[in-house]
């Protein structure tokens, strides 16, 4: 049985920040270096065959060198072709965006750049999940949410924000990244909710369970959205909801 899959995405500056150090990659879009994209929000449907590709992207970094960390590891999982085995195709991205977001930093005397990346590729039968980073994925079925990405994260005084132990720009002489891969099947009706920590730090998982049981992924993508804002929205905010549907 073939599937296709609905998407839902939005990207959001957010309360406070100047810029949207954010981006993201979705049926093949993602945002320009200078946040500049998509109409929001951006939504459709996509074929599994050969594959479909969604990730999110929180880029870090003084100035504009997270926004163009987070762009090169969009415009690089864009690139992703048909044909190889999915962990060694989501493997070889990692590499070169972690290669590429080191080369920029050094040729324009970066001190310190990078970005998560929190990506799942939809196949015939299968679903692959690589991450890096503090970036989430959940899965949610039967009413239920789980966690299904891994957080790279330092344990942490309580009340203060995890430091990173992994994301993309690490140069190799310092650390060698190693992004978390998964694999496994899905069914029907099944959500999948890939987002930056704009959202999760501002929504608790309870209330976004609940808002992925909205019968419409876009109407529930709105709401998550305005949520965070209505929080306090002080961090950049990317969502994409995805939905299994029989093709």
């Amino acid at each position: 049985m073939l599937y296709t899959i609905g998407y839902s995405c939005v990207s959001h500056i957010g309360m406070i920040r100047k810029m949207n150090q954010d981006n993201f990659i979705c049926n093949g879009v993602y945002m320009n270096v200078d946040g500049n994209g998509p109409k929001f929000p951006l939504s459709g449907e996509v074929s599994v065959k050969p594959f479909a590709l969604f990730g999110v992207f929180d880029g870090m970094g003084g100035e504009e060198c997270g926004e163009i960390a987070s762009y090169i590891a969009a415009r690089e999982s864009a690139r992703l072709a048909a044909g190889k085995d999915p962990v060694i195709a989501l493997d070889d991205f990692c590499i070169h965006a972690n290669a590429s977001i080191c080369e920029y930093a050094s040729n324009n005397g970066v001190s310190s750049m990078g970005t998560t990346a929190a990506m799942l590729m939809f196949g015939k039968k299968k679903i692959t999940l690589c991450n890096i980073g503090d970036s989430k994925i959940y899965r949610f079925a039967n009413n239920e949410i789980e966690q299904i990405s891994k957080d790279h994260v330092a344990i942490s005084a309580y009340g203060t924000k995890a430091p990173l132990l992994q994301n993309l720009g690490i140069p190799e002489e310092e650390m060698r990244i190693e992004p978390y891969y998964a694999q496994g099947a899905y069914v029907e009706g099944d959500r999948y909710l890939i987002c930056s920590d704009g959202l999760t730090d501002m929504v608790n998982v309870e209330t976004i369970r609940d808002m992925l049981a909205d019968k419409s992924i876009e109407n529930a993508v709105n709401r998550l959205l305005n949520t965070a804002l209505e929080n306090g929205g002080r961090d950049n905010t990317t969502i994409i909801l995805l939905e299994v549907r029989r093709a």
